[in-house]
């Protein structure tokens, strides 16, 4: 066990005596010895549009249809739900004092008092008693899906949400065991994600570490694809330099900008049809379309994002007096606000269609050096990121499908940790990979995501796939991804087709999927259906 650590240095590098030498960049990043750095910023230039996803084109009308035939500008994403995934490198705590995790019947089949003392709540905080300041039961389900009402994950996303925006959450956790300490696990699903139908209209996945995954764990290698490995992006410049809209746009503004660019457009288009560029027909024509489409996808870029900020420190809704984010916490020189960005900067590409998914790497869980109150004061941070997207996706009006995972997990012996960070919770002290879990929740504008099932008991099977024993370990015999990290990948895929109804078109998009017939898949999917194919107009809330 390593020696405890002092308040107030919890973002120090990780020293664990029994863990070998980092070595490898996954080992730093896990460990805390590195992490995506990103540094400020921003003017206060306000948007003038609130919502990029509705600024609708001023090209003339008959230069718009030439975009896509024959120039193939890509205008606008696949309208699928935005999807983004927080890869929390190094084992940190899900299940337990963060998501509840039960038996066999679900979240509410509670496990014994020693299965949650494992899972680092003490006798007295166990879900099935009351919170004695409050009267209000340790289980909470504000959110749909049940958590600890003291978890740090819960307090951070509190943190960051307007009140109210509960009713519109629901989610499902996921027992399964993965390997401590490697990013070798292949947890990150973006691949997947994007063969399901996710696509952006400027890159198609982004992540925030320069990785084949974007992240700190491994993509599944059936699903590797070099052409879709994802865009860095972990600070507002790397937003901001995924379209050059040139000086022009500086010069004259957007609109005038457009209207040059559109006459250079038809004066080129003139010419050419009058000039013979010295080639065979077909490799005339070619030319021809490429200097004609130069200059059309410059109009475009120009009128789609001349008036646009893409710059998340732009963003009213992000940051500022009625931002997600204080001018003071966005612009902080600490891991506070590197996060903070790292996450704006993501979710501004995601949430308005300019990405299809994304992966969000945060450094420094494998936290067990015995002081509790390190993995509250990292897994709040991790907390307000995860509310940030959400609260965000509420102001856009748009759905969003949040994935939380992390490589193995840890455990605590019963020692109590009663330091105002530790809250009077469990100490973690070792690794253990049978404590793991993950989760996603599901933001629905138009109201609560439904559960699948006819009851409530059958609705609490979806909710929970798969339980853990009443000692506090995963059931590796519950599903098939219980036990085996690609398929827990599979599963999540599963469920983002589900919400769009398109589960049926699953088997054959992965016809090695590994999830079993038609009957077992439905029990492993959480919800109903919450859009038809794609998202529809927004509804900004």
């Amino acid at each position: 066990m390593a020696s405890k650590r002092t308040r107030g240095n919890w973002d120090e590098p990780l020293r664990h005596p029994d863990h070998r030498r980092p070595m490898t960049r996954r080992d730093f990043v896990s460990q805390g010895f590195m992490s995506g750095s990103a540094f400020a910023l921003s003017g206060g230039v306000l948007s003038l549009f609130a919502n990029p996803r509705d600024a609708l084109a001023e090209l003339s009308g008959d230069l718009t249809p030439l975009l896509s035939n024959p120039c193939n500008v890509a205008t606008e994403g696949a309208g699928k739900i935005p999807f983004i995934c927080f890869d929390l490198a190094g084992g940190a705590n899900i299940a337990g004092s963060n998501v509840l995790i039960g038996r066999e019947g679900g979240q509410l089949d509670f496990l014994s008092t020693a299965g949650y003392e494992k899972l680092g709540l003490p006798g007295d905080m166990v879900p099935g008693l009351n919170d004695p300041n409050s009267g209000l039961p340790y289980a909470n389900t504000d959110f749909g899906l049940a958590f600890h009402s003291d978890s740090a994950f819960k307090r951070g996303m509190e943190r960051s949400m307007s009140p109210g925006r509960g009713i519109n959450l629901n989610g499902a956790v996921i027992p399964s065991r993965s390997d401590n300490d490697t990013g070798n696990n292949p947890h990150n699903p973006l691949y997947g994600i994007a063969r399901a139908g996710a696509d952006g209209s400027i890159v198609t996945l982004a992540g925030t570490e320069n990785t084949d995954s974007g992240g700190n764990s491994m993509i599944p290698a059936m699903m590797m694809d070099p052409e879709l490995r994802p865009t860095k992006v972990d600070r507002p410049s790397d937003v901001t330099g995924l379209v050059d809209t040139g000086q022009l746009v500086g010069i004259l503004g957007p609109e005038d900008a457009t209207a040059v660019m559109e006459s250079i457009y038809r004066i080129s288009a003139e010419k050419m049809n009058t000039v013979d560029a010295g080639q065979a027909v077909t490799a005339d024509a070619v030319i021809k379309d490429m200097v004609r489409c130069g200059y059309l996808k410059a109009a475009d870029i120009a009128d789609r994002f001349g008036a646009t900020p893409l710059d998340p420190g732009d963003d009213p809704a992000i940051v500022g007096p009625a931002g997600i984010f204080s001018e003071a916490e966005f612009n902080d020189s600490g891991r506070d606000g590197r996060e903070f960005r790292k996450t704006a900067s993501v979710m501004k590409l995601v949430m308005n269609g300019f990405a299809g998914a994304a992966c969000i790497e945060m450094g420094g869980y494998d936290y067990h050096g015995g002081a509790r109150a390190e993995g509250e004061v990292k897994d709040e941070r991790a907390g307000r990121c995860m509310g940030a997207c959400i609260e965000y996706a509420a102001r856009i009006g748009t759905p969003l499908m949040m994935y939380v995972f992390s490589d193995g997990s840890l455990s605590s012996n019963g020692a109590i940790d009663n330091s105002p960070e530790g809250r009077g919770k469990g100490e973690w002290v070792s690794d253990n990979s049978s404590t793991a879990a993950a989760f996603f929740m599901v933001y629905n504008p138009n109201g609560r995501a439904t559960l699948r099932g006819g009851t409530p008991e059958q609705q609490a099977l979806h909710q929970q796939i798969g339980y853990m024993d009443g000692g506090g370990s995963v059931q590796r015999a519950a599903t098939p991804a219980a036990n085996n990290v690609n398929l827990l990948v599979n599963t999540v895929i599963l469920n983002y087709m589900a919400l769009h109804g398109e589960e049926g078109q699953f088997a054959s998009l992965f016809p090695n999927h590994g999830l079993g017939d038609t009957s077992l898949r439905d029990a492993m999917t959480a919800f109903d259906q919450i859009v038809s194919g794609t998202i529809g107009p927004l509804t900004p809330g």
